[in-house]
């Protein structure tokens, strides 16, 4: 079973610990005794930070919990085919392509990029405090395409976390947009986090939001949409998609956060460029990515239209 909510600590909680209140929301699911094992592998945080039993919460708190319980899934290596960019033996580097998954959830049990790399890599992957993502440090939605480094040992997965955390390795991704961007570049930093009724999408929240940043360059206008080079200085889900809409340039295809387009079933969203610090070696490494022809077929009926 995954439980994957967020509570608004109401004022009148104020000075109760946080597994009591937790226990009382989630009734039915999960008990107090139930609860304690999941604090420590950070899976419950507290305003984005992670937490112990005993921490008391006060009204305005935002608390987290993103976990599978045990029992209800495991996981089977399939043999998927993968398009490699580099191997080594701490790291791989996959290009990912529209439509897969990035790790097993309910709903997405199988047909993942995790179970192809359980497959290539004999179970060859960095063990994390989620069992169903083994070897991930980050990911990317369903339908974004592009460049995704995974971890095959400890090591490896910790050095890749904290150069994520700390921003120090670099992802850039290009992003077709709606209508024509005026300037040459520019940013965002709304706050964003969960809407209060479908917690499925994330929304420009001014108060209670989490820190977002988001940086894009203009790299070719066309009549009504444009491309951009974007850049993040916050990692937060579905953040590009949230802040273009924001600005009133939904990406291209992203029925989600804007509208359907003719000329891509899905968003126009691709990791084009990764850089890090090998975890062993401490050599920069930069991976680039070919547009997917989906997006090839957009820029030539951009180019027409």
């Amino acid at each position: 079973m995954k439980i994957d909510k967020t509570f608004r600590v109401e004022p009148f909680d104020t000075g109760q610990r946080i597994d009591t209140y937790l226990a009382r929301n989630l009734m039915g699911e999960l008990s107090r005794s139930q609860l304690k094992k999941y604090f420590a592998s950070g899976v419950i945080k507290i305003n984005d930070v992670r937490c112990k039993p005993h921490t008391v919460v006060k009204g305005g708190d935002e608390i987290e919990v993103n976990l599978v319980t045990e029992g209800g899934m495991h996981l089977e290596a399939e043999e998927i085919p993968l398009e490699i960019l580099f191997e080594d033996k701490d790291l791989i580097v996959i290009n990912k392509p529209v439509g897969m998954v990035v790790h097993p959830a309910p709903g997405n049990k199988e047909h993942t990029l995790v179970n192809a790399l359980l497959f290539h890599l004999g179970g060859e992957l960095s063990k994390t405090r989620d069992a169903l993502r083994p070897g991930i440090v980050h990911r990317l939605d369903k339908d974004t395409s592009g460049i995704l480094v995974v971890a095959k040992n400890e090591m490896a997965h910790a050095s890749l976390a904290k150069q994520i955390k700390n921003r120090t390795a670099k992802r850039i991704y290009w992003a077709f947009v709606k209508g024509v961007v005026q300037h040459d570049q520019g940013e965002c930093r709304e706050p964003i986090g969960r809407a209060f009724v479908n917690r499925k999408k994330i929304i420009v929240k001014p108060t209670g939001g989490k820190t977002a940043h988001t940086m894009f360059r203009v790299l070719a206008r066309y009549k009504s949409a444009t491309l951009l080079e974007v850049s993040l200085g916050t990692g937060r889900t579905h953040q590009i998609r949230v802040h273009m809409a924001h600005l009133g340039h939904p990406v291209l295809g992203d029925v989600f956060y804007g509208v359907k387009n003719p000329f891509i079933n899905r968003q126009a969203l691709h990791a084009k460029r990764l850089t890090i610090q090998h975890p062993r070696t401490g050599k920069t490494l930069t991976f680039e990515s070919d547009l997917p022809e989906d997006m090839k077929v957009l820029i030539r009926q951009l180019e027409i239209s």
